[in-house]
């Protein structure tokens, strides 16, 4: 039986594959989503997530080569690193957001596991994602996704 080759997806027109191919391994989210919660060293994500030290590493060096983790020595002996977010990792945050309340909406029956809260009054929040430019809330019906190059309608979510 022939091996199955994986699809690159880095040079795909679609940004959503593009980032795909950088995050879209569920281990590279949770682990994103650990050190952005501050669970920076090796040790402390390996134990958070119950993950094999093989898998961490290689997911580890596939995030810092992304670009979306660096390396940062801790200790010289012997040699220890922590991983801390880059600006593109720190942008991950809102798809995180994203994922937290889709997750609890769809996949939370007996309720949500985890709340959004305003981090000064400790209020429930409720997001949502708003057009910069007019703020007004982006529901589905109200835009579509247009090629760059020719702002002609490309495929997208329905």
């Amino acid at each position: 039986m022939a091996a199955m080759r994986r699809t690159n997806f880095a040079k795909m027109p679609c940004p959503i594959a593009r980032g795909l191919e950088r995050v879209g391994e569920w281990w590279s989210i949770l682990i994103l989503r650990d050190v952005l919660s501050g669970k920076t060293r090796f040790d402390q994500l390996q134990d958070n997530l119950g993950i094999a030290p093989g898998m961490l590493t290689r997911r580890l060096n596939a995030l810092v080569k992304a670009g979306l983790l660096k390396r940062q020595r801790y200790q010289n002996r012997p040699p220890r690193y922590e991983y801390m977010p880059t600006e593109k990792a720190e942008d991950f945050a809102d798809v995180l957001l994203a994922l937290t309340l889709w997750g609890n909406k769809h996949f939370s029956a007996d309720g949500p596991r985890v709340l959004v809260t305003d981090r000064e009054t400790g209020a429930l929040a409720d997001p949502i994602l708003v057009d910069r430019n007019t703020g007004r809330p982006m529901t589905r019906g109200r835009y579509k996704y247009v090629a760059a190059s020719t702002r002609k309608p490309v495929s997208s979510p329905r």
